[in-house]
């Protein structure tokens, strides 16, 4: 089992930047991936950015260029900086982690708000 709790949402303007953090624990050590994805009101929840964990990064079209996710793997924490912020960024950011790749166990945060006023 792993626990993800996020934090670092907030309201910001366009333009603006956030940090998102999200600390996990349990079984921590056999994650093989960790990330983030997005749902916006009346959208389908969308991946944001993921990295492995030898450190490979994947990032949807939307972020590329205005995001990076990282890791401190000694706090077993993930980040996802977001930087030049726009009004469709605005959604609740809900933190992931894998473990396995057949059949994939798949763990959630609770979500954080991001709004982006324009």
């Amino acid at each position: 089992q792993v626990q993800l709790v996020e934090s670092g949402g907030g309201l910001v303007q366009a333009g603006g930047s956030l940090t998102l953090a999200c600390a996990a624990s349990g079984s921590t050590s056999r994650i093989n991936v960790m990330g983030w994805y997005r749902q916006a009101p009346g959208k389908q929840r969308e991946l944001v950015a993921d990295m492995s964990d030898n450190g490979i990064t994947n990032y949807a079209d939307s972020a590329k260029g205005r995001f990076t996710i990282s890791r401190d793997s000694a706090k077993n924490t993930v980040y996802l900086q977001m930087n030049s912020l726009k009004p469709e960024d605005t959604a609740v950011y809900y933190c992931y982690a894998r473990i396995g790749f057949v059949r994939p166990n798949v763990y959630w945060g609770q979500g954080t708000q991001v709004t982006v006023s324009s």
